[in-house]
């Protein structure tokens, strides 16, 4: 068993990059926490498949969280009066708060557009804050319209159907670019 621990000791301790120690001030702090989260739950559990388990874990969530501040748009009124907004990021679970603040239904025009050439809709969640816009502009007398929508969100609101009625401007031939 000794001999096993020193085979162990010798292979962490060879394969550890060290040069980390030397930059670890120029890491982002989420990965210097979750490095250390999983070092210490390996050490207080002795089990390293956990360990890592809930730093991939926190991992997305960390991810989720930077993904949901990404969320902007950019605005404009054309000739016609109709005011658009270019929506950039995901629209998910948790950029919807962000999302709903873009919008003031009360200072739009009767006609507004949602251009999603940059944005893609992941969950029902984004779907039910497209719900709740197009309700606030319906109770507002003012007509919605969003314009751009990948084939994917055409088919979550198809499937939401019953519980969301949103205006969609027909563009089959969209499509979006995911750049590498």
């Amino acid at each position: 068993m000794a001999a096993l621990v020193g085979v162990m000791m010798m292979v962490a301790i060879g394969t550890f990059e060290w040069m980390s120690f030397k930059v670890i001030n120029k890491m982002p702090k989420q990965d210097i926490f979750i490095g250390i989260s999983v070092a210490v739950i390996t050490i207080w559990l002795h089990n390293l498949a956990l360990a890592v388990l809930i730093g991939v874990i926190i991992s997305a969530l960390v991810f989720a969280w930077d993904s949901a501040k990404r969320i902007r748009s950019n605005k404009y009124i054309d000739q016609e009066g109709v005011k658009h907004y270019e929506v950039l990021g995901p629209l998910f679970f948790g950029s919807v708060a962000n999302f709903n603040d873009i919008f003031d239904v009360a200072k739009d025009p009767d006609h507004v557009v949602i251009d999603f050439k940059e944005c893609k809709v992941f969950d029902m969640s984004g779907i039910d804050a497209l719900n709740k816009l197009t309700e606030k502009y319906s109770s507002a007398n003012k007509k919605l319209h969003l314009q751009h929508l990948s084939e994917d969100c055409k088919r979550l609101l198809r499937d939401a159907d019953g519980i969301i009625e949103v205006n969609i401007i027909d563009d089959s031939d969209h499509r979006i670019v995911m750049k590498k």
